[in-house]
């Protein structure tokens, strides 16, 4: 197997979004006195399950929870910007992640991040886990007016890279977006098991630690 290109995916992928969300919620919550009227597990379990994973943006979540704990001392809107300011301080990524990418860089493979989200916000993010001098491109929805699994992200990303999708390879959780999207173009995908979905997709590996991904390399 030649692989000339690896391309991740962000959240669920290279950063473990939910270590990352727990901790700026324990953060947020005790910066803001007035959220502790309510218990901090009820806050957080609440926390978590609006969020769904990060798929209902956080205007939706802190105006359900002012609602729903009667919270009224406090603003969504303030809330959504602390929000946008403070967690890239709690980004934390999944183990190995350092050690993988550098192993890949030695063997001369380009890398790519192609995130759907917000671009600054997802950005920041992507630089707070200290690995961006890894990579060549980066695409994030928002600046790129396309979302995954459109197959328009993942041809833009290859054409940046200069590399065909026949030899790259693609990275990611969700089995949509990541893994159907980039292998309706051509590409080979290895999916980073994530328990929040069903392993219903067809891929060319699955991984559980990001470690694996050296050896399925070498495979």
């Amino acid at each position: 197997m030649t692989i000339k290109a690896v391309l991740f995916d962000l959240d669920g992928t290279l950063l473990d979004r939910d270590t990352s969300l727990a901790l700026f919620i324990d953060d947020q919550y005790e910066r803001y006195p007035a959220f502790q009227k309510v218990p901090k597990d009820v806050f957080t379990k609440r926390f978590i399950e609006l969020d769904q994973h990060g798929y209902v943006w956080k205007d939706k979540v802190y105006q359900q929870l002012l609602a729903e704990f009667d919270i009224q001392s406090l603003r969504w809107e303030e809330l959504l910007a602390d929000y946008l300011k403070s967690f890239q301080k709690h980004c934390v990524g999944y183990p190995n992640l350092t050690r993988m990418l550098a192993s890949l860089k030695n063997q001369g493979i380009k890398l790519a991040l192609i995130s759907n989200g917000y671009g600054q916000f997802q950005y920041d993010n992507f630089k707070a886990l200290g690995i961006s001098h890894f990579f060549d491109e980066v695409l994030i929805s928002e600046w790129e007016g396309l979302r995954k699994p459109d197959p328009a992200i993942f041809e833009r990303a290859l054409y940046k890279l200069g590399v065909k999708a026949e030899d790259a390879l693609f990275v990611g959780d969700h089995p949509d977006s990541d893994i159907r999207g980039s292998r309706a173009v051509g590409m080979k995908a290895v999916w980073k098991h994530n328990s929040n979905f069903a392993p219903d997709v067809e891929t060319d590996g699955i991984i559980y630690d990001l470690e694996e991904l050296i050896s399925f390399m070498n495979g």
